[in-house]
């Protein structure tokens, strides 16, 4: 469609570019003119684009549509009227001109909040479930049909930019692109707004946004959290306005601090470390984390009393020059301002939101050791408060002790990775006892990449005794579940910010492909971590009725407790992820870790220790040990003080865990083992997709993939040309380097298992398999392995019986109208981790999927695994879950009260 986009801001900028990508024409950008000196993001990218952009200062005077403005917007030829985000008034003769009208994004769920602050009042009445409209333009005020909607709920400690960043902004731009999708088809509805619970507020600004301290404390909190940070909740404290930020409610109000008078307030405020305490009409409190005076001023709540105590710190020659660095830096985004003085504030000189974003990425490029949130900016406005702060991180005198990395830098992939090499204990990366080292491996050239620390018996009581300190008496154990889960979430987008340097570590490490590392290996880990962050405020038991005849006044009720110290031992095939898979809920459930990452990839599970510490895991919470596990996965099942031990590996190897967890102390075990993973593919399938999703339940991560389909039974009336089809497609393959992004196929993990693979497949020819091609080592530098095809695959050999962890198809034939037989034969293997059907028959599809013995069944697909659902095997492949809400109970243990009254 031809769409004219009407609005601006970063996210009509998103809106704009996900409709180009979808394949409409922009035939206009309506957006408000430059603001000193620079033009709204929205213009900029269509400008970049070379589309139309009109940045008209009024589109009506007195209530009149000016006739030079509406000419110049018929003229587009606009079919479609896109609103994403509008702070102006658009005529009707605009709104109604286009063939298919005008459609606006609300950011509530109308007709509940009305008008321009949605957000503020979705907040301030405490609503729980919050969410987005895109709704038909008419001439009301947020009264036209609704198109769609999406709902999200909503945090108690919310603020109008968690809940902007976590779901309105990027739910709410793939929402609009897709109510332009359902229009382009013909499908969009026009559904009434109903007049039951419908509201409107009006717009939240400063001089109505003062604090009524006659509430309940839980009321003060959303008024708070409402206004923050646009317009700001404000009180007067010592004669002045004072704005409150960042509040939570507490269960428990600290007495120890120093008392506040506030004007209106029924008691004083309380400054504590933690910050300062408020209370409620109903002697209930909350906190306040930050203060902003009338000058701009912004300090931590904590500071009231001694906010300006602080002396100068002299600069050395080299943080001059970052200074100067940095000067520059305000200089290209105060582009208003001639001089940046040491006295230039950054928001009177006109800085907005998305400068103090841009400020801080900018600080990271240039001072990587100076890692600010927001907030720095906000609380340091001027040039040499500014400095004066970063400097205090990179000396490691802001309060918190600096993270020391001995960094192995490569310049690699068009970028430079810095990769820690030591073991990491207590919140250090510290050396292995002895200096003991090993180097791991690239298998693309068989050249080592660095040393990495060799941890030692005693590395591992170490590490076990800082998770223990760390649960039973650190503030991890204390800490409230949502506070955890903000944690979880921050460690998330640390993982987001570093997503290409961890892929390319990924890459050199494991061998897998950069692209897929990208998507997979790195994607579904912050997926991971995100989707626990928000399990960890609803754990919970639940209440049951008992039978005691006398008195028969009980109450029994269920608590889920975290366990305590937790081992993990993870595989060398998705490195990163099957950490993620483990490690998210295990912390997500409130216990502490360590784990031990197999000995040949230790890389991003070191990359993880590093932004989990920057994102401010307390200490000893994480611990990583690289190192055998004949040595630490050993210690770590024996130890008395590991209460839990999650296995990701063969199943040789968990069942000596096992044992050793059983002898040691009973440890909880969870174990995700072997498969042998059968792939039923009946004649009355899609062939195209059966082929398709074939190959990569074979070749997916170089057949390096615990869920691989290592046995496919074809039915008999399609097997010629299935096999066809698949050596035409495996003669596609591109194997290579896999930093190349047209590399299909990359190197095994390391030289032994490529020894193994030839050796696997030289048995299955010598049992009479018929070898279709592949089979062989590459000849190039590295552990590459050609895609292999065997058919006449006999159900007694050991390549039908055995997994190949490679990139082996193993193909038998069945005959057709023998489902009962090919299930029998499916199923007659001591594994049962995964497994998959392909027909167009749902009834025969549903026959199979029941009687499949397997964990997982895929229908028509293969290899779609998501974060919320559970993952793990049957039988010999082992017991326990990874992922969604069964990866919980994993790491939780259940504890009954009862209670007589």
């Amino acid at each position: 469609m031809k769409i004219a986009v009407i609005g601006q801001s970063l996210f009509g900028q998103e809106v704009y570019k996900e409709l180009r990508k979808d394949g409409h024409t922009i035939v206009g950008v309506f957006t408000i003119p430059d603001k000193d000196g620079k033009a709204d993001p929205l213009a900029t990218e269509a400008e970049k684009d070379g589309v139309p952009v009109f940045k008209f200062p009024r589109w009506r005077v007195k209530g009149q549509a000016i006739p030079e403005v509406v000419a110049q917007y018929k003229a587009t030829g606009a079919e479609l009227n896109v609103l994403p985000f509008c702070s102006q008034f658009i005529p009707m003769e605009v709104i109604d001109h286009p063939k298919h009208g005008s459609i606006i994004y609300h950011p509530s769920l109308l007709p509940r909040h009305r008008g321009a602050s949605a957000i503020n009042w979705t907040l301030i009445h405490g609503d729980r479930k919050g969410g987005f409209t895109v709704f038909w333009a008419d001439d009301g005020l947020d009264t036209g049909p609704i198109l769609l909607q999406r709902e999200c709920d909503v945090d108690p400690n919310d603020t109008v930019n968690t809940i902007y960043k976590r779901f309105l902004f990027p739910e709410g731009v793939k929402g609009t692109v897709e109510a332009v999708r359902q229009i382009a088809e013909g499908k969009a509805p026009r559904i009434t707004q109903p007049q039951e619970g419908a509201t409107y507020e009006c717009i939240q600004k400063k001089d109505n946004s003062k604090i009524d301290w006659n509430q309940s404390a839980e009321a003060l909190h959303n008024w708070i959290r409402g206004n923050d940070k646009v317009p700001g909740a404000w009180a007067e404290v010592d004669g002045q306005k004072v704005t409150f930020y960042g509040s939570s409610l507490v269960d428990n109000s600290p007495t120890n601090g120093q008392p506040l008078e506030i004007t209106g307030a029924s008691r004083p405020g309380i400054v504590t470390k933690a910050g300062l305490v408020l209370f409620g009409n109903d002697s209930k409190a909350l906190l306040v984390k930050n203060l902003q005076f009338e000058d701009g001023k912004m300090i931590a709540a904590a500071q009231y009393f001694n906010s300006g105590s602080s002396a100068a710190v002299e600069l050395t020659e080299e943080e001059k020059t970052f200074a100067e660095q940095i000067r520059a830096v305000w200089q290209s985004i105060l582009t208003n301002v001639t001089d940046i003085e040491d006295s230039t504030d950054f928001f009177k000189s006109g800085a907005a939101s998305m400068d103090v974003v841009r400020l801080v990425e900018e600080v990271k490029l240039r001072a990587s050791g100076c890692q600010l949130q927001n907030e720095d900016v906000y609380m340091n406005t001027t040039f040499q408060d500014f400095i004066q702060m970063c400097v205090r991180k990179l000396r490691g005198e802001d309060g918190e002790e600096e993270l020391v990395v001995d960094y192995v830098e490569k310049n690699i992939n068009n970028m430079t990775i810095k990769m820690p090499h030591q073991l990491f204990i207590n919140g250090e990366f510290v050396d292995a006892d002895g200096g003991k080292t090993y180097k791991t491996i690239n298998p693309t050239d068989g050249k080592a990449i660095c040393d990495v620390s060799l941890a030692q018996i005693s590395d591992v009581d170490r590490a076990v005794a800082a998770a223990k300190e760390a649960f039973e008496e650190g503030e991890w154990g204390k800490m409230n579940p949502r506070d955890r889960g903000r944690l979880i979430y921050r460690l998330a987008d640390l993982m987001e910010e570093h997503q290409e340097e961890l892929a390319t570590i990924e890459s050199i490490d494991s061998g897998a492909v950069y692209t897929l590392a990208l998507k997979t290996h790195v994607g579904m880990s912050i997926q991971t971590f995100r989707y626990f962050a928000g399990w960890c405020d609803k754990i919970q038991g639940s209440t049951i009725p008992i039978n005691q005849a006398r008195p028969n006044r009980n109450l029994t009720f269920t608590k889920k407790e975290p366990i305590g110290v937790c081992a993990i031992v993870i595989p060398w095939n998705y490195p990163l992820m099957m950490l993620a898979w483990k490690t998210a809920a295990c912390l997500a459930a409130g216990n502490t870790v360590v784990l031990k990452p197999a000995q040949v990839t230790p890389l991003t599970a070191l990359k993880f220790a590093e932004l989990a510490a920057r994102a401010g895991l307390p200490k000893g919470v994480v611990n990583i040990l690289p190192g055998s596990g004949a040595l630490v996965g050993q210690r770590l099942s024996d130890h008395p003080d590991v209460r839990k031990l999650g296995f990701t590996g063969s199943t040789e190897i968990g069942k000596h865990i096992m044992k050793s967890c059983a002898v040691s102390n009973v440890k909880k075990v969870s174990l995700e083992l072997g498969g042998k993973s059968p792939l039923i593919i009946f004649g009355d399938c899609d062939m195209d997709k059966a082929v398709r999703m074939g190959m990569s339940s074979v070749f997916f991560n170089k057949g390096e993939n615990c869920i691989a389909a290592g046995r496919l039974f074809v039915e008999d009336t399609i097997h010629d040309q299935f096999v066809k089809r698949v050596v035409e497609e495996i003669k596609k393959m591109k194997i290579g380097d896999p930093l190349d992004r047209s590399t299909d196929h990359g190197p095994q993990n390391h030289k032994a298992h490529l020894d193994k693979l030839v050796e696997y497949c030289q048995t299955g020819v010598k049992e009479g398999a018929t070898l279709v091609c592949g089979s062989k080592q590459v000849q190039r530098p590295g552990f590459f392995f050609e895609p292999t095809l065997f058919t006449d695959v006999q159900d007694h050999m050991y390549i039908a019986k055995e997994e190949s962890f490679g990139p082996v198809m193993i193909i038998s034939k069945f005959k057709s109208g023998e489902v009962d037989d090919v299930l029998r034969r499916a199923n007659a293997t001591e594994y049962g981790l995964a497994s998959g059907v392909f027909t167009r028959d749902i009834s025969k599809a549903l026959y199979v999927s029941e009687r499949l013995n397997a964990g997982t069944v895929f229908v028509n697909t293969y290899n779609k695994t998501d974060v919320a659902s559970p993952f793990g095997g049957f039988k010999q492949s082992g017991f326990g879950k990874d992922l969604g809400q069964d990866a919980l109970n994993e790491y939780l243990k259940t504890k009954a009260v009862t209670i007589e009254y």
